[in-house]
């Protein structure tokens, strides 16, 4: 029976909770025993393949194209038909394995999740988890709609952006009170959305019994290893460690501009006036370039690039009706990756797709695993496996090693890397701060304009050097351009512990780049099996959270920076 599941996309992408079921029927009928169990394992992983892999190929399908309405029909029929049933099928199927008191050889850890998971279930919230999906798209198609005129021509928001690297200052400006004002022509739209949202994560979390939304999402998240407070700790080490350090590489940069202040639109073009680095003119260009990178870390890593340039698991174009963002997710039942993103040729885009990269490298490295609750792997650690990548290839950005830049862009794209590296953590810092005010304060959170008044805050703590007077009001609605906050509560400062954990990657790189990499690549095939203390100190890191650790990694790159 579970020989004859359909192993071709296009075959599944018709499928409904109908041609599911009986597979889901005949796991929870059938005799679980210590005989029985790995073939019973084996068959729930090969049907949770399936159901996984039919919702990220229509997640796909409406990212790639958000004016796609066959897709998006599909994916909503998905979302309200097998996502509910099968959620509350897969319940059934952790209970009947929980209460059997058996414990398969590399299950701990998918054990406690199991268990984790079965404390929250509420069948009454399946519909509403539904809605919140739901809800989620509206932000894309929100975001995703946001159109200028620019010479003639209607442009996306993201494809502006390399105007803001432009040495005209003039025209920087004119590029960045435009995108500010559309923007803020969906203020209202977003802040609606945004009350619908709260509400709704509200409710989930009571019919869980959880006491608040944090509490529901600390566990939904399966975070065993850290608290709430120890991320408050976190933010209080950026605010002691790095802001000092952000502070200064403004105030370089404002010298070095010869401006009395710094303005929103001086903060992304070189400050000594050179053209912003313009790494590739196609997306042909762009992949030949990166798959050289990757064959330099590993040639392992490089052929694994390009199974995926072989295989089309690459959308990496801007165009119209194309959600925001880039993202790397997996389609199950092959065990492969597949790499989205919005890229315009600018050097954000090699990062990117290094980064993304990595996380399709977790997907090869760990499929060697049997069962599909093993492939669940922390997010915290997740973002090791992509930020380390961004690290790891800083060495062979050169037309030399195959790719973009002469030795001079080369040292400027890894300058701006220990920019943003550094100027991320403070960044990181209101985005957590901001959503654990959220959903500590949900009431006052449900008033938009509370949430302006409490990021313009956040914002004035943390993000030093630039003065932004006059625009308030963007300031304000910086919220508002956080996905993540709109789309997967608290899921930001996984960002910034996974960046220092990648950092200590990379400086054990400087000392044995093959060690490091072998390090990397063996925690990465670990999946979920061991905690998440353990996949860092496989990696060979530390998951922290002090100041120490903070202030080390940003001497070390404040150092770089000035080879």
């Amino acid at each position: 029976m579970f020989d004859q599941l359909p192993t071709n996309p296009a075959e599944l992408r018709n499928w409904t909770w109908a041609d599911f079921a009986p597979y889901y029927d005949d796991l929870k009928q059938r005799p679980l025993t210590q005989a029985t169990l790995t073939e019973w394992l084996k068959d729930w992983t090969r049907i949770a393949e399936r159901v996984d892999e039919l919702y990220n190929r229509l997640y796909v399908a409406v990212t790639v194209n958000t004016a796609d309405e066959e897709s998006r029909a599909l994916y909503m029929r998905f979302l309200d038909e097998t996502y509910t049933q099968s959620m509350e099928a897969e319940q059934a199927l952790k209970e009947k394995l929980l209460h059997s008191g058996l414990e398969p050889e590399g299950f701990e850890i998918p054990l406690r999740n199991l268990r984790a998971e079965a404390e929250l279930f509420r069948p009454e919230n399946l519909p509403l988890l539904a809605e919140e999906q739901k809800l989620t798209k509206e932000y894309d198609r929100i975001v995703g709609s946001q159109t200028v005129q620019w010479d003639g021509e209607e442009k996306t928001l993201t494809a502006l952006t390399p105007y803001l690297q432009d040495p005209d200052r003039a025209l920087r400006e004119k590029v960045w009170r435009l995108s500010a004002e559309r923007r803020l022509a969906d203020r209202q739209a977003l802040n609606d959305l945004w009350v619908q949202l709260l509400e709704l994560r509200q409710k989930i979390a009571a019919n869980a019994g959880a006491p608040d939304y944090r509490a529901y999402r600390w566990k939904q998240m399966l975070r065993f290893d850290y608290t709430p407070e120890d991320s408050k700790r976190f933010c209080a080490a950026i605010e002691e460690a790095v802001v000092p350090a952000a502070r200064q590489l403004r105030e370089e940069r404002r010298q070095q501009m010869g401006l009395p202040a710094l303005r929103p639109w001086d903060v992304d073009v070189d400050p000594l006036g050179r053209p912003g680095l313009r790494p590739f003119d196609s997306v042909e260009t762009f992949e030949q370039g990166i798959s050289a990178i990757f064959h330099h870390i590993d040639p392992v890593l490089g052929e694994r690039f390009d199974t995926m340039r072989r295989e089309r698991l690459l959308d990496l174009d801007n165009r119209k009706n194309k959600a925001p963002g880039g993202y790397c997710t997996s389609f199950a039942v092959a065990r492969k990756p597949f790499i989205f993103m919005n890229a315009v040729g600018t050097q954000d885009d090699v990062s990117t797709l290094l980064h993304e990269g990595g996380h399709a490298f977790h997907v090869f490295e760990s499929a060697a695993l049997p069962y599909i609750q093993q492939l669940s792997v922390p997010m915290e650690f997740a973002e090791v496996a992509s930020m380390s990548m961004e690290y790891l290839g800083l060495p062979f950005l050169t037309r030399e090693h195959g790719a973009f830049y002469t030795p001079e862009e080369a040292q400027r794209a890894r300058w701006e890397q220990f920019e943003k590296a550094i100027l991320f953590w403070p960044y990181m810092a209101v985005v957590d701060s901001f959503q654990h005010w959220v959903y500590e304060n949900p009431r006052l959170a449900a008033d938009p304009a509370e949430c302006d008044k409490t990021w313009s805050n956040l914002w004035r703590r943390f993000m030093v050097g630039v003065d932004e007077s006059g625009f308030e009001d963007v300031v304000a609605t910086g919220w508002h351009r956080k996905l993540h906050i709109f789309q997967v509560p608290f899921y930001y400062v996984e960002y910034g512990l996974a960046q220092l954990g990648a950092a200590q990657v990379w400086l054990n790189s400087l000392k044995d780049r093959t060690g490091a990499v072998q390090a990397y690549r063996k925690a990465l095939s670990l999946g979920g099996t061991v905690t998440l203390p353990q996949l860092y100190q496989t990696g060979g890191a530390r998951l922290a959270f002090d100041a120490e650790t903070l202030r080390r990694v940003v001497d070390a790159m404040l150092s770089a920076m000035q080879v």
